[in-house]
């Protein structure tokens, strides 16, 4: 298992979707709940952020791969999740 890494921004619309979502699936399958998740506003931990290249938040990395950046779907983030899930 590895951790996902999300960047975000309190007031996006899209990251409030993508924390719904993410809720949604750990309901669904409580193993994406042991997943370890660090979420990052880049607004209050900006040094970290500009360590990464993205451009648009919502994003995740696991394992410091980038596996998503922008607009999500519920599908998007269960693919996050699976990734990270994935023993590789």
């Amino acid at each position: 298992m590895k951790t996902i890494l999300m960047f975000m921004i309190e007031s996006c619309p899209h990251c409030q979707n993508a924390f719904r979502w993410m809720e949604e699936l750990k309901n669904e399958n409580p193993a994406y709940g042991d997943i370890p998740l660090k979420v990052v506003d880049e607004n209050i931990e900006a040094d970290l952020a500009r360590q990464y290249d993205y451009y648009y938040v919502p994003t995740y990395f696991v394992d410091d791969i980038k596996v998503h950046e922008g607009v999500p779907s519920k599908e998007l983030v269960r693919n996050v999740f699976e990734t990270a899930l994935k023993d590789i």
